[in-house]
């Protein structure tokens, strides 16, 4: 941070993430709760996420990149278990046993070359292997869970420590899609009874006690994400961005601001310009609709998101000046509402944020 401080700070509350982690904890017992650390930590910073997880007793991690596990393999312990979703590519099979990370299977050829290295070293490994039961992304597809059932030897010199699948609606709480995902996951998990179940992601926590199984893999509502987006969200706000107002300047009809002159004063304005813009990785999309908070009270965005820079209308806000900083999201701007506001989710808001924030923790001793 330099000497005059940043001109846009991304704060993160830890002891508020370690909160929501327990409350879905609790709601998930006797399942346990997974750390969804992939994508930098949804944008907050995967190494003080996980360190953070670690030190409230979450002992399972996953990631979506091999060069993701190796990374946290320096924030947590040795005890933790780092699965990779990408699965075993070809070359990486020395790698993953190198840096103890457990490859998360995705089909028999993979299964095929983990076998085959634990066969060369006699030992066995762990693994974990994802069944596709509708998302037609990642996973042993129907006709090779099939096989993998049928000829259950192509396991053999492997630790099958986990099968799991991944929801498509769970968040649409009566899609029929999830009731037939249920069904066919709880058909697999019987073919291989020895080995822990995972199903539920953040909303199918809330989807009911069925869905839990042994572990369940949450990652959005852990950021504060609302899991539940019919109803309130019950998960506390963990991320606060906040811009530096580098400029105010007063205009009057005709005067337009920002490119494309898309925004006209039809009245004497008072126009904030801020220090942030897609650069940063804030939307264009939000352009002409998006909000931000000073000292409580929310302001318009007016005219075009351009790349390093957002304008506001503090007209109302007599108070603010330059140099103050302003709430682009948390408390009075929930991200949920960003994402509506941008017509994307959650997910797109957090995971976008760029590397010009300067990113502070608190709550670590959690």
């Amino acid at each position: 941070m330099s000497e005059a401080g940043p001109a846009a700070l991304l704060s993160v509350d830890l002891a508020a993430l370690v909160a929501n982690w327990r409350a879905l904890a609790e709601r998930a017992a006797p399942a346990t709760v997974a750390g969804i650390v992939k994508a930098d930590g949804y944008g907050l910073g995967a190494g003080p996420v996980a360190r953070a997880l670690y030190k409230a007793g979450c002992r399972t991690f996953f990631v979506a990149r091999l060069s993701e596990g190796v990374a946290l393999r320096d924030f947590v312990g040795e005890d933790a278990q780092v699965c990779v979703l990408d699965g075993l590519l070809p070359g990486e099979g020395e790698l993953y046993r190198r840096r103890a990370l457990t490859p998360v299977l995705n089909d028999l050829g993979q299964i095929e070359t983990w076998q085959t290295l634990a066969r060369r070293l006699g030992d066995p490994l762990d693994a974990v292997v994802h069944f596709d039961t509708g998302m037609s992304r990642l996973g042993l597809s129907p006709r090779e869970t099939s096989t993998l059932i049928d000829t259950p030897t192509r396991l053999d010199g492997l630790v099958l420590r986990m099968a799991m699948t991944h929801l498509v609606a769970s968040e649409e709480t009566d899609s029929p899609i999830n009731a037939r995902q249920l069904a066919e996951f709880r058909a697999i998990r019987a073919a291989f009874p020895a080995a822990k179940a995972s199903l539920a992601n953040s909303s199918a926590v809330f989807l009911g006690p069925e869905y839990h199984f042994d572990m369940v893999r949450p990652g959005c509502a852990i950021y504060g994400i609302n899991p539940t987006p019919d109803k309130t969200n019950p998960m506390a706000c963990v991320a606060t961005l906040t811009a530096k107002i580098i400029q105010i300047r007063e205009i009057d009809r005709p005067q337009t601001v920002g490119y494309g002159a898309t925004w006209q004063a039809s009245k004497p304005t008072r126009v904030a310009t801020i220090a942030c813009g897609y650069a940063d990785g804030w939307l264009r999309s939000l352009s002409g609709r998006g909000q931000a908070a000073i000292g409580g009270q929310t302001v318009p965005f007016v005219g075009r998101v351009s790349m390093d820079l957002i304008a506001l209308d503090i007209s109302n806000v007599a108070a603010a000046k330059t140099g103050d900083m302003v709430e682009l999201m948390g408390p009075n701007i929930a991200v949920d509402s960003i994402a509506a506001q941008a017509g994307t989710n959650g997910y797109e808001v957090l995971t976008r944020l760029g590397q010009r924030f300067v990113r502070t923790y608190a709550g670590t001793s959690a």
